[in-house]
């Protein structure tokens, strides 16, 4: 699978052609994403915010599931790279009225779409739009069903390491709904390639899922025991939208086992830093004290995600340019 991966989001050269998933990305690529994330994570604070990168290019923001955060960084950094965006308003559009998934793809690349970044509930729906785009078109994955979350986890990757730079030494915890997240798989398979010490998934065991350490994770159901001595902890929130069954007693109950708080918080190394993909439960996953707390980077890893996003999309469209001028210069 990781090979098929890689196959279809590089290209001859191993550049970026599209970013669907962590996996079959190789870590001098993966430090490449962070490398360019961090020459645009400046340009919000500068008078002139924009770039000339992707001037003349069409972005198209392909969402088929509710998202404010991730839809917004996405069109803003699409914007900072100077290129036009649309946004496809899918309760509207003709996929609601019995259109292709297909269709609808065709019908917006005769628009001259350069690029399509894909939100969607089902699994796999962005390798499918991938494998189906004319040769000059890039996918984005902007969170695929419970498969992953690729760009997500790379701007926790680049939070992670402007607070800590070397990844080797670092022990991870993940706490929560690790079987119905995206963005915890995306996560763990970011990690493990950037050669951190240790992952450990913390939760109960109807959240966690049955191959969890087939992932390369240790697993604890303690949070306790689970955040001892580790550097970031990575709070997830509980995706009650993708439960089926009861899988909890009550959120009230949760968090007496898995909510963070202080005190719980005092088990994890003292400069250790805690992180939330958003939005934030309060009392159901972690105290409103830790989430405004000194170690809390979860507004800066909003702030990252537009640099992150950036980067992806100027690497994949570059590559896209240069493909497109090699085919069109004379012979």
């Amino acid at each position: 699978m990781a090979n098929q991966n890689q196959d279809l989001q590089l290209d001859d050269q191993g550049r970026l052609r599209h970013f669907l998933t962590i996996d079959g990305l190789g870590r001098d690529l993966l430090t490449e994403i962070l490398d360019t994330a961090e020459s645009f994570a400046s340009l919000p604070g500068r008078p002139v915010k924009k770039v000339p990168l992707l001037r003349g290019k069409i972005i198209t923001n392909l969402f088929f599931e509710n998202s404010t955060r991730t839809r917004t960084t996405f069109e803003l950094a699409a914007k900072l790279l100077s290129a036009d965006v649309i946004n496809f308003n899918v309760s509207v559009s003709a996929t609601s009225k019995g259109e292709t998934l297909l269709d609808t793809l065709r019908n917006l690349e005769a628009m001259h779409t350069d690029m399509f970044v894909v939100r969607h509930a089902q699994s796999g729906a962005a390798h499918f739009i991938a494998g189906q785009a004319a040769p000059g078109v890039s996918v984005v994955n902007a969170g695929d069903g419970q498969h992953a979350h690729p760009t997500q986890a790379m701007l926790d990757m680049f939070t992670i390491r402007k607070h800590k730079g070397d990844f080797t030494p670092l022990r991870v915890a993940i706490v929560g709904d690790v079987l119905h997240s995206r963005v915890a798989r995306s996560q763990i398979l970011a990690l493990n390639t950037l050669g951190v010490t240790e992952v450990r998934v913390i939760g109960p065991r109807t959240l966690l899922p049955g191959e969890a350490r087939a992932m390369g994770v240790h697993v604890y159901h303690n949070l306790e025991d689970g955040v001892r001595d580790v550097d970031v902890v990575i709070m997830l929130r509980l995706q009650n939208e993708r439960m089926k069954g009861a899988l909890l007693p009550s959120q009230h109950e949760y968090f007496q086992l898995y909510g963070l708080t202080d005190e719980r918080l005092e088990n994890a190394r003292p400069d250790a830093i805690v992180m939330h993909p958003g939005p934030i439960n309060r009392g159901v996953e972690m105290d409103s004290a830790v989430a405004d707390g000194p170690r809390s980077v979860i507004l800066q890893q909003v702030s990252y995600g537009i640099a992150i996003r950036m980067a992806v999309m100027s690497m994949a469209m570059q590559v896209r340019t240069a493909a497109a001028s090699k085919e069109e210069a004379p012979a």
